[in-house]
């Protein structure tokens, strides 16, 4: 079991940990859109300027929080730490800061301090009140504008901290400057009081420190996760090299009694972010390829490195803010990637034999890199900064890579032919696979003729309420689909384990029965306009898919194989939110007349201590350690039913961690993952 339930943790699933308190996490609703009711058709007709509302101040962003930080859920909660940590990074780009300190208080409130200049506290000359409070308080206002105060800074779409301090129910600013400590405390972006004096400090001390509690009222959890903020922390360590950045949890506390604390710290960057990714990963050359330029007045900076894998990942940074969608710079890499590797293999005469065609996907096959640039005025996509759009950056990025990896190339011959040996393998292998390829195709993922003879369909074609349920072994798939409703249900039974996608070739993928089987139901094909290797969603049949195996340790490996293969051959499926996990209960408590499913040993014990004064003697326990034990009516009740089962999405809050997890546990590499497992043997439950 340890192997599924670790990775479900790493790729920050709601996976609830069955003995683990600290993975417990709650349950998915359904039912989180707006309604808008017209009540009075009359009063609807009337429409004048008195319907017209104007939103003063931070009253927007209260109104329409998902507008500013994405979402009121885990990643807009969590969006808030990025926003006020941001400032701070950005005076360190500005070479005023070296230390940044995050602290999650017993209460979920959020610390962060920095040894930056501190947010100036004289009087604004328009506003005429002080500059903190402009700042924390009025949107679009800080030193970001200024392009003598940052040449480059993450936060441009102008809500940082003012955002985070209106879905704030408390907010406190102090400043340390000139050996005064400045205060200001906040409810709901409004301030409780003016800027006041509160203390001295050494005239050498400087800096801000911000103190929030996210509102209950807007987040639906205002839990904050210690392993999300970690993964964030790191990548800006890796980004900002000589920052030292903390991150210490007062919730938790070590074997020592001391509160549970990480600090980040990176001397070379970007080198060590790719050796960091790669770590259990065999390396095709054993350097890092380091490319620092300036290009246009956009500073360019990329790691990259092969490793044997089949896979690519490319994780791309603009101004610190990862851009998990790409943009204009990852597009000029690629593109001058692929014209400099094949500039050289056709100088060198390494393709003169090669009879398949080179294509640009198989330049990237097995690279690792990660692209950070800074730009003066970054012209993002979304609020939420995921994609970039400044053209400059395409010409500034294949330049960069173009003059600097042609030189390493040349000065790394025997690096450069395995490169290019690699590219040939992978050109051969995908021809290979354009055969294989074809059978998962199906003209009409619709069409009866189409599906896979275990499927058990459904009979609604609406994916938006329609789930499929990946069930282990001919047995459980029975009682699946006796219990099941029929209308939006559809049952797959897997017999066996799946192929190990991490360790396959492309053809050996796509002639795998079982995986073909997923394909077909799923309706799914390979290839898009921009990545002929992306799973294409366009025609997906299902808006849940539920992995659904046993409580034992085949059952787990199972379901991290499935997870592998999502991560690896379907990764939209995760990011649009359609990849679920059931959870059967582990356990039937009875005692006398009573019964209760218990999902835990925590649920187990209460019931016997509620109902047997915890004597363990008299309650009977039926332990499930197979999901072919229960019956039809008792799959549907405790699994099945959308109004008692507890399903957790599967989502990815950090690729590159989760990438680094999955090659770990599932790759050709024994030491890393058996290092591993050593050091987190306590996670595992051993089944007895």
């Amino acid at each position: 079991m340890f192997l599924g339930d670790k990775v479900r943790h790493l790729l920050k699933g709601t996976f609830k940990s069955r003995n683990i308190s600290t993975l417990t996490s709650k349950l998915l609703s359904y039912n989180m859109a707006e309604e808008l009711n017209i009540q009075d058709n009359e009063q609807a007709q009337e429409y004048s300027a008195s319907n017209i509302q104007v939103l003063e101040g931070l009253e927007a962003v209260r109104k329409r929080p998902s507008m500013y930080i994405g979402d009121t859920h885990e990643k807009g909660l969590h969006h808030l730490v990025s926003e006020v940590v941001d400032n701070s990074i950005d005076e360190a780009l500005a070479g005023f800061c070296d230390h940044i300190d995050v602290v999650i208080t017993e209460d979920n409130s959020i610390r962060v301090s920095d040894n930056g200049r501190g947010i100036p506290v004289d009087e604004h000359e328009k506003l005429h009140k002080s500059a903190l409070e402009v700042v924390m308080t009025v949107l679009h206002a800080g030193g970001k504008f200024d392009k003598g105060s940052y040449k480059v800074s993450g936060g441009l779409h102008g809500v940082g901290v003012s955002c985070v301090n209106a879905l704030s129910d408390y907010l406190r600013a102090e400043v340390r400057r000139e050996g005064k400590v400045y205060m200001q405390e906040y409810s709901k972006g409004h301030p409780k009081a003016p800027v006041a004096i509160v203390g001295t400090c050494e005239e050498h001390e400087h800096g801000t420190t911000v103190i929030f509690h996210p509102d209950p009222s807007i987040f639906q959890t205002t839990i904050y996760n210690f392993h999300i903020l970690s993964n964030r922390l790191r990548d800006l360590a890796y980004l900002n090299a000589g920052v030292t950045l903390t991150l210490t949890d007062l919730r938790e506390q070590d074997e020592q009694g001391n509160p549970i604390s990480e600090t980040y710290y990176s001397r070379t960057g970007l080198d060590e972010f790719v050796r960091y990714i790669d770590a259990s990963k065999e390396p095709l050359i054993n350097d890092v390829i380091h490319i620092n330029s300036n290009k246009g007045g956009i500073p360019v900076e990329v790691a990259m490195t092969y490793n044997t894998s089949f896979n690519e990942n490319i994780y791309s940074f603009v101004n610190n803010i990862n851009t998990i969608e790409g943009g204009t710079h990852l597009t000029g890499f690629r593109r001058g990637l692929g014209a400099t590797l094949k500039k050289y293999a056709e100088d060198s005469k390494m393709l003169e034999k090669v009879k398949v065609e080179i294509k640009p996907e198989d330049f990237r096959e097995g690279l690792t890199a990660v692209i950070s640039v800074k730009v003066l005025e970054p012209q993002f996509e979304g609020q939420t900064k995921t994609k970039l759009g400044n053209t400059e950056a395409i010409g500034a990025v294949d330049s960069s890579v173009r003059e600097a990896l042609s030189i390493y190339l040349e000065e790394h011959p025997n690096q450069a032919k395995a490169i290019v040996e690699k590219i040939v393998l992978a050109a051969t292998a995908r021809h290979a696979a354009q055969t294989a390829r074809m059978k998962v195709q199906r003209k009409s993922p619709l069409a009866g003729g189409g599906l896979p003879g275990k499927l058990a369909d459904c009979s609604s074609k609406d994916p938006a309420e329609s789930e499929l349920f990946l069930v282990e072994g001919d047995s459980a798939g029975g009682s699946a689909k006796q219990g099941r409703d029929r209308k939006f249900q559809a049952i797959l039974p897997l017999r066996g384990k799946i192929l190990n996608v991490e360790k396959a070739m492309d053809h050996k993928v796509f002639e795998s029965d079982s995986v073909v089987t997923i394909f077909r139901a799923l309706g799914v094909t390979i290839g898009t306009e921009e990545d002929p290797k992306e799973a294409n969603l366009s025609k997906l049949r299902y808006h849940r898919i539920i992995i659904m195996t046993d409580a034992d340790v085949d059952g787990e490996h199972i379901a991290t194989l499935l997870m592998t293969f999502f991560f690896r051959r379907m990764r939209p499926v995760i990011e649009n939110g359609y990849l679920y996990i059931a959870t059967p209960p582990l356990y039937k408590a009875t005692f006398r007349s009573n019964q209760e499913y218990c999902w835990d040993d925590v649920q187990l014990r209460q019931f016997i201590d509620k109902y047997a004064a915890g004597n363990e003697d008299q309650v009977k326990v039926q332990r499930y350690k197979g999901l072919g034990e229960m019956n039809p009516e008792q799959l549907w009740e405790t699994t099945m039913d959308p109004e008692n089962r507890m399903l957790k999405r599967v989502n990815i809050s950090d690729a590159a961690e989760a990438d680094r997890v999955f090659s770990m546990l599932m790759g050709e590499e024994v030491e890393p993952r058996r290092r591993f497992i050593e050091e987190n043997a306590t996670y595992a439950n051993i089944d007895s």
